[in-house]
């Protein structure tokens, strides 16, 4: 898939676990860990505001276009 996510790099770099992340977002781990190792097949505005929130950092920091 051309659009990687990067939101393990944007919580290491934030120190923040996953849970402590799920709690900030009012995401289910699950749903997180399915956005974390890229097999989500879309995403919502609101939920990318909440981790950009969160982690205080901007949509492109999350998600990277790469062309195959």
């Amino acid at each position: 898939m051309p659009i990687i996510v990067n939101l393990d790099v944007m919580m290491a770099k934030r120190k923040m676990s996953l849970n402590e992340l799920s709690e900030k977002v009012g995401l289910t781990l699950a749903n997180l860990s399915i956005l974390k190792t890229g097999k989500a097949k879309a995403i919502r505005f609101s939920t990318l505001e909440a981790i950009c929130q969160a982690l205080d950092c901007q949509p492109g920091d999350i998600l990277e276009y790469t062309d195959e």
